[in-house]
């Protein structure tokens, strides 16, 4: 049955896909909410930079890659501080649902501007340093599958932020085609941040963006996501010295929890699954593994269809 899904998805992954995507729609810092402008309509003022398109970024050396397709500079840069907790509220294009896909990470980096004021600043010069990774949780779902229900995704910044602009590149990668080189979509957004506070961190190890993934790089080229008991390892390298508080230290999470997910979105299940004496999934583990690979590879063959366009 596994060598079916994977074969299944293999031919997906060659085949165009129509879908809802999205874009980062609201942020929330310390309860205060800010909107931010759908692709191509700059009518407000906001931190979100803005994106030209839904549709996701393809490909480790594209420039967009940065912070999403054609990301514009946003007009604000607002206040935040060390310690700060954001809520960060994706939506779909199509309006059916939140956020359209449910397999792969949500990764979050953030890069000085160099001054106080983002909205000048190139982030493809900038040194991004990761903050938090999540992955899988304990059941085998993903982050991102809280965000498909609508809940929003839970940050909570370093304690140790040296005072100054910021941008936040908050990612998801989806995986549904990455079983094949190239067939990952990335989904990154940046959100320009003013960190107050007395804090003197130097953030190690940094990256740049483009630059920090390829192609066939582990956790972007992934022939075993849909593989039950397999473990994920994250692309862009390790946390950095200023992570984020609790977010997951490992750089590979799996569904039987060897490797625990960093800080997931509000509501999203940490139901254990269950293992035998050896620490591998139990039969009836294996089994809903396998149910729910079957709805999944339902509800993307509805979704997709020969001769369109992403």
């Amino acid at each position: 049955m596994e060598l079916f899904i994977i074969t299944f998805f293999a031919i997906l992954a060659f085949i165009p896909y129509v879908s809802a995507h999205g874009f980062v729609s609201k942020v929330l810092i310390d309860g205060k909410e800010y909107d931010g402008n759908t692709p191509q309509s700059s009518a407000i003022s906001s931190p979100i930079r803005m994106i030209s398109t839904i549709d996701p970024v393809k490909g480790a050396d594209n420039p967009s890659i940065t912070c999403g397709q054609d990301a514009q500079a946003a007009k604000l840069t607002v206040p935040a501080n060390s310690g700060s907790n954001l809520q960060i509220t994706w939506e779909s294009g199509s309006g059916d649902v939140d956020w359209d896909h449910n397999v792969g990470p949500i990764m979050n980096y953030m890069a000085s501007c160099g001054g106080n004021d983002c909205s000048t600043f190139n982030g493809s010069s900038a040194e991004f340093f990761k903050i938090e990774q999540s992955g899988q949780n304990a059941d085998g779902t993903w982050a991102q599958a809280a965000l498909h229900v609508g809940l929003p995704f839970n940050l909570t910044l370093p304690d140790n932020l040296s005072p100054g602009g910021y941008l936040l590149r908050h990612e998801i990668i989806a995986l549904q085609g990455a079983v094949s080189v190239g067939g990952a979509e990335f989904y990154p957004s940046c959100i320009q941040l003013l960190i107050g506070g007395s804090g003197n961190g130097v953030p190690s190890p940094t990256v740049s963006f483009p630059g920090a993934y390829s192609d066939t790089d582990p956790g972007i080229l992934d022939p075993d996501v849909y593989n039950p008991g397999s473990s994920y390892t994250f692309p862009g390298g390790p946390l950095s010295n200023l992570a984020s508080p609790g977010a997951n230290s490992s750089d590979s999470s799996s569904p039987a929890g060897s490797g625990a997910s960093g800080s997931a979105p509000a509501g999203a299940s940490a139901t254990p699954v269950s293992t035998t004496a050896a620490g591998a999934p139990s039969a009836s583990a294996t089994k809903t593994c396998r149910l729910n690979q079957k709805r999944m590879a339902k509800r993307h063959a509805r979704e997709w269809r020969i001769g369109g366009s992403h």
